[in-house]
């Protein structure tokens, strides 16, 4: 029998207790991030910068992405990231939950893409729970806007400016607020 990961387990969604007897590896994976994020984030080179992304997040990042730096990830292996893709300055991804970013997205500043939370009973509270956040082709995310995990932006779809974003966003409409409610149809 194949015991799974705790990278493994986030991405299932399983809650993890700060008692995991694997839960200093989230922390060691952080820090490794953040070697290639100084790296990254000091690189105004784009195809430098991508390349870099492309080892944070152990995948392919196409040459149509543009990422505008700083950006600061925790894990960066948990995020996926389309086609055409333009993130803007200082952006935040909290991706042990899963980021699924798809093509045509744009990303203003100061965005935060946050998949991990925490229980409310202040005896649990040390513990994670990862949650995925899934935005879908050609949405707009305002900036400053927060989105939190479990939610998914549907296509099209605009985030406006200074949102809390704590629920599913349907396909071609406008949301905005804390936290965010329907403004109309896109």
């Amino acid at each position: 029998m194949q015991t799974k990961t705790i990278f493994e387990r986030l991405k299932n969604g399983e809650i993890i207790s700060p008692t995991d007897k694997d839960a200093y590896k989230m922390r060691e994976a952080s820090f490794a991030t953040k070697k290639l994020l100084v790296q990254m984030n000091n690189s105004s080179n784009p195809a430098e910068i991508r390349s870099l992304l492309c080892q944070i997040t152990d995948s392919e990042i196409d040459e149509s992405v543009t990422v505008f730096t700083p950006l600061h990830i925790n894990y960066g292996k948990h995020t996926k990231i389309g086609k055409n893709v333009f993130i803007n300055f200082d952006c935040v991804f909290l991706d042990l939950g899963g980021i699924t970013i798809e093509d045509n997205v744009l990303i203003a500043p100061k965005v935060s893409l946050l998949t991990e939370g925490h229980p409310t009973a202040i005896e649990d509270r040390h513990s994670l729970i990862p949650k995925p956040i899934h935005i879908k082709k050609n949405a707009w995310i305002g900036a400053n806007a927060t989105i939190l995990q479990g939610v998914t932006i549907g296509e099209n779809a605009i985030v406006a400016s200074g949102s809390v974003v704590s629920k599913d966003v349907p396909d071609n409409t406008v949301v905005g607020g804390i936290p965010a409610k329907f403004l109309k149809t896109s």
